[in-house]
């Protein structure tokens, strides 16, 4: 009787690494989908928690902060003229994560971008302002008008308007932000991401695209005016 030799034969085996191979082919988007949406979900818990960390900054300093320079090293972030400076040498930049007391980066390690409107962040009480009663130990007023405005898409309809500050994650891509270790911009930006990342007072907010995954949010000038009301900071 002859003996029957059990095993696969190379074509048995090249079928079954080719199934192995198609279905680890299927779970690999769905795994990057899933770790993509984690980073998101982080950095959108990261942002509520920025939104709060500024107002409380507010109630505390009578002020928002000034935004820090984003080509420095991560140790030189509260230079002159930003983070708890009260006289803003700069109107874009970085968030002062320091003196917030909040992470340095998003979900993808890289900093947020923040824009301040000017007399939201200086030291002068209520600079320039006539239309109301001046509260001294606090830069703007009930009577206070911010600069920032949010869009639909670059040139389309407003989200928000007159906003006093905004803050941007990049997204997964990064084109416009600034990297964990000080320097220059990452890539560049464009369309309605370049919005975010110019100098301008423009932003656009909406659904993640293929060509779109910032993620941006700012601050309510009615919340944080009744914010400050409530802390007896305004009248």
């Amino acid at each position: 009787m002859k003996k029957i030799i059990s095993g696969f034969t190379f074509v048995e085996m090249a079928m079954v690494l080719l199934i192995i191979g198609l279905l680890l082919g299927g779970l690999i988007p769905t795994i990057s989908s899933q770790i993509e949406q984690q980073h998101r979900n982080e950095t959108r818990q990261q942002l509520d928690e920025i939104k709060e960390a500024l107002t409380g900054f507010a109630i505390i300093n009578g002020r928002l902060p000034c935004p820090s320079n984003g080509t420095a090293a991560s140790g030189d972030e509260l230079i002159t003229g930003s983070g708890v400076s009260a006289t803003c040498t700069l109107t874009k930049g970085v968030l002062p994560w320091t003196a917030l007391g909040v992470n340095e980066t998003d979900g993808w390690s890289r900093r947020f971008t923040y824009r301040v409107t000017t007399n939201y962040a200086d030291g002068a009480d209520g600079t320039g302002e006539t239309a109301c009663a001046v509260t001294a130990g606090v830069s703007f007023q009930l009577c206070s008008s911010a600069n920032l405005n949010v869009l639909s898409t670059s040139g389309g309809s407003n989200v928000a308007t007159n906003v006093p500050a905004v803050v941007v994650s990049h997204g997964n891509n990064g084109l416009g932000a600034y990297p964990a270790n000080g320097g220059a911009q990452i890539g560049t930006a464009t369309g309605d991401e370049g919005e975010n990342a110019d100098d301008n007072n423009t932003f656009v907010s909406k659904d993640p695209s293929p060509s779109y995954d910032d993620i941006v949010v700012w601050l309510s000038p009615n919340i944080l005016l009744n914010r400050m009301v409530m802390a007896g900071k305004l009248p």
